[in-house]
């Protein structure tokens, strides 16, 4: 009989009292941002996914405008050396509209992306290496982290040695 032990990822749950703490924990998570890295944002309708996107952004120098890619599909930043992908199935009715639209290219090691409504594609998209659910709470919202693979882990122990000093 073979027996492992599969570690558990690491997951932290945060609470975000308004758009500026939203802003901010995007900030802060940014900071731990390497190429070849894929982020799941889940959570409902007005949640605060793009928010959190727009302070992703701040935290990697960028100071333009952030427009939800809800109509485009997806916006493109160039960022230095790299693309950063911020992509928005909400419309799509069918999961071969991914495959269709050819984003499997943006998914690669000189990118990071970042996925709202991920499940709209189903297992079309490659996993996730952070995922992040944005939840109503009475105190405004609360976000859960998860890590999914060994990045998305470093991700998380980075961003928790940040906030902790």
């Amino acid at each position: 009989m073979v027996i492992s032990l599969i570690k558990p990822r690491l997951s932290y749950t945060i609470q975000l009292a308004n758009e500026a703490d939203t802003l901010l924990f995007g900030e802060q998570l940014a900071a731990t941002f390497h190429p070849n890295l894929t982020v799941f944002l889940h959570g409902e309708l007005g949640a605060g996914k793009t928010t959190l996107v727009r302070g992703m952004l701040k935290g990697l120098n960028y100071h333009d405008k952030v427009k939800s890619p809800t109509y485009n599909l997806v916006e493109i930043y160039k960022l230095s050396e790299l693309y950063l992908y911020h992509f928005d199935f909400y419309r799509f009715i069918d999961p071969l509209e991914w495959e269709e639209a050819g984003f499997r290219e943006y998914f690669n090691q000189h990118s990071i992306c970042l996925v709202e409504w991920p499940e709209k594609a189903e297992n079309f998209l490659s996993a996730a290496d952070l995922e992040i659910w944005i939840h109503y709470a009475e105190t405004g919202r609360s976000a859960e982290l998860e890590a999914k693979t060994e990045a998305g882990e470093q991700c998380l122990i980075h961003w928790q040695k940040q906030i902790s000093n």
